[in-house]
């Protein structure tokens, strides 16, 4: 109750945009009512089904076998369902959802509050992100929720998290703003920038809203952080900012979510490195490495502090991205520079990751000691899509094919030598296994660590 008494929206007011405590018995009994009564319409639940291949084995299930026998069996289409929510955000039918939920989906329904069922597509998805726009097909006028400008959410801030939970119906649950710039490392899974909050959130609310007092949305509803997966009063929702981008980048025509690429290196700020670089806390980045093809070469150099991007200040390289993200390709960013004790604001043009040197694809051949391999030299492209170290060179795996996986070959190994020949590049990666004799040893670096992998034909 005294949740409640602290933190109700006054509805009786002609202006909805600002909260305060309630004035009266009749307001106190309203509850969140009149929020959910507004919002609910426009969250959604979205049925999807994809078609995956799997392998149809004896050993699947035993402790022992399994793992050795992981490309033994027969491969069979199966159908695999998901279930989620999703968010309407025009009345055109544009929806926005999480990626693990519609990616690479056959089909998708998108069900209404009422009930409605319409067919829907995907405009554009990321994986790393976990967003998907979707575009609802032969639908009417449909409900549709503002967004908030997220920068503007702050801690302690009351919210309303809307979603299909275990696949129950819809369903509202309410919490607090609990944190913000939270990073995917929390969750030890890709890298992001997170909304905090207590809001119960479990299976099936993902893709759902996050809305403030005033209904409008702040937040997608993407993770939880919990041993048992159900909630634990730690969930994380995706920034209504980077959700406009999307819809942006979407109404562009865009199938793929392009974001600027850095081409920077660095780490936060500790205590011991701002006693060490003369700094009176410990806030920014500080820069270790810049790429010969960055945008910000001659801009910040190893020893600089980024202190702050388009105003915000950024403690992170998942905040850098993030506030990057929202800028967009092609635009000015206002970059915040410490060097040598003095702060400046400097701006750069904002570039998309350079596909050069071309990657010179090749898929190796049948008399190769690997065939079916496919290789291509490292370029930032590479080096942003695989997460390599930022000085990364020399020839890729982008995919081991059944025969190179089966030799352990991973997608985003590096290739560094070959029986003691070093390659360089795709094409002598590719010359090299087309060589080989019938042993094989390969020198691949996997995540910064050095591994050697032995085989005989």
């Amino acid at each position: 109750m005294l949740r409640i008494l602290c933190a109700l929206l006054i509805l009786a007011s002609p202006a909805l945009s600002e909260t305060r405590v309630p004035g009266s018995q009749a307001e106190i009994a309203l509850g969140f009512a009149p929020v959910v009564k507004a919002t609910a319409p426009a969250v959604v639940n979205i049925y999807a089904s994809r078609v995956v291949a799997t392998r149809a084995s004896p050993f699947r299930g035993d402790p022992f076998f399994e793992r050795f026998f992981q490309d033994f069996g027969t491969v069979r289409p199966r159908i695999q369902n998901s279930l989620g929510s999703g968010v309407i955000l025009s009345a055109d039918g544009i929806v926005v959802s999480n990626y693990h939920v519609v990616g690479e989906a056959t089909d998708i329904r998108v069900v209404l509050n009422d009930r409605r069922e319409y067919a829907a597509r995907v405009l554009l998805g990321d994986e790393e992100a976990d967003l998907a726009i979707l575009q609802v097909e032969g639908a009417p006028e449909l409900p549709a929720l503002e967004l908030r400008d997220s920068d503007t959410v702050e801690v302690g801030e009351l919210v309303l998290a809307i979603g299909n939970p275990f696949g129950v119906g819809q369903t509202v649950s309410s919490g607090i703003v609990s944190g913000l710039a939270r990073s995917g490392a929390a969750m030890s899974n890709a890298p992001g920038y997170f909304i905090q909050t207590d809001a119960p959130i479990n299976p099936g609310n993902s893709g759902g809203a996050l809305v403030d007092v005033n209904g409008r949305l702040i937040g997608i509803n993407t993770a939880i952080l919990s041993r048992t997966g159900g909630s634990n009063g730690i969930g994380f929702a995706i920034p209504s900012g980077l959700v406009a981008q999307f819809v942006a980048q979407a109404r562009d025509g865009k199938a793929e979510f392009e974001r600027p690429w850095a081409g920077l290196g660095g780490q936060p700020v500790t205590p011991d490195v701002a006693e060490g670089l003369g700094l009176d806390r410990p806030d920014g980045i500080v820069i270790s490495q810049v790429h010969p093809q960055s945008g910000f070469l001659g801009v910040l150099q190893p020893g600089d502090v980024v202190a702050a991007v388009d105003g915000q200040p950024v403690n992170s390289p998942a905040e850098m991205v993030y506030r990057l993200s929202l800028a967009g390709v092609g635009a000015e960013a206002t970059i915040t520079r410490l060097r040598d004790g003095a702060a400046e604001e400097i701006t750069a043009v904002l570039i998309a990751a350079p596909d050069e040197p071309p990657r010179n694809r090749i898929v190796t051949g049948v008399s190769a000691a690997l065939p079916e391999v496919m290789l291509a030299t490292i370029n930032p492209v590479l080096i942003e899509t695989f997460r390599l170290p930022l000085g990364a060179e020399g020839a890729i795996v982008e995919d081991p094919g059944p025969y190179g996986a089966r030799a352990g070959l991973r997608a985003g190994d590096i290739l560094r030598a070959v029986n003691g020949i070093e390659t360089r590049n795709s094409a002598e990666a590719a010359q090299a296994l087309e060589e080989a004799g019938r042993g094989l040893v390969l020198d691949v670096q996997r995540r910064g660590q050095r591994v050697t992998l032995r085989l005989r034909r």
